[in-house]
């Protein structure tokens, strides 16, 4: 199954207080690698965009009062995400203003089960600590010069990297099985490569025999 890393802006932080999405963004990925494939749009809100929301992610409302609604765009994201798994941090949060909309469109509303909540992951590997997206991009060392505002985009493939880092699978695993796969092997090395410039080693059965000689070699000195 693929997935997608799913952000959202808002214009504050509560649909109780009538507030709306202005922003949307999706990367798609399989097994964690970019497929090249997104989903992005700005969307008008219908409403003011509060002066604290404003500096957060820079969208005016006059800026926004010309991108077209949710409406408008809901069938394209929801065939977009359809059969995904959504790997969200605080998604909660996402979800409480996806669903808003979609309920008033009359529309199935995303299940929790369809989603991997980031946080959730990060406030039990981390308990006690500061676990926002940013406080976990400094715990992992990844770069966030870029990040001046909050942008759902980019936010999107930070949380790619810190997820990689949270179910600790960023080193490659190499394989000494006599019944490697070559051409799985390959595949697999390419993936790495391309995400991480990690290689990939395939032991062939003469390496494996030399190895297990050196070894006999130094057992009958050490212990003989």
């Amino acid at each position: 199954m693929n997935e997608i890393f799913l952000d959202t802006e808002t214009t504050g932080l509560s649909v109780k207080d009538n507030h709306r999405i202005v922003e949307i963004a999706c990367i798609e990925t399989r097994d964690l690698i970019p497929t090249k494939n997104f989903f992005h749009k700005l969307i008008n809100p219908n409403r003011d965009v509060p002066e604290e929301a404003f500096k957060i992610h820079g969208f005016s409302q006059e800026f926004l009062a010309k991108k077209d609604t949710f409406d408008k765009i809901a069938e394209e994201f929801l065939k977009f995400i359809k059969g995904k798994k959504l790997i969200i941090h605080n998604a909660s949060f996402d979800l409480s203003f996806l669903n808003y909309e979609l309920r008033i469109l009359k529309k199935d509303e995303i299940k929790k089960s369809q989603t991997i909540d980031s946080l959730e992951l990060a406030r039990a590997k981390f308990p006690g600590s500061s676990n926002s997206l940013d406080a976990l991009c400094r715990r992992f060392n990844i770069d966030l010069s870029k990040r001046t505002k909050h942008n759902a985009i980019l936010d999107c493939e930070l949380l790619r990297e810190v997820y990689i880092n949270l179910l600790d699978v960023k080193e490659p695993k190499l394989s000494f099985t006599n019944n490697f796969d070559n051409a799985q092997a390959k595949k697999k090395g390419d993936l790495i490569r391309q995400s991480y410039s990690k290689k990939v080693v395939a032991i062939n059965d003469v390496e494996i025999n030399n190895h297990q000689k050196f070894l006999k070699n130094e057992l009958r000195k050490n212990y003989y």
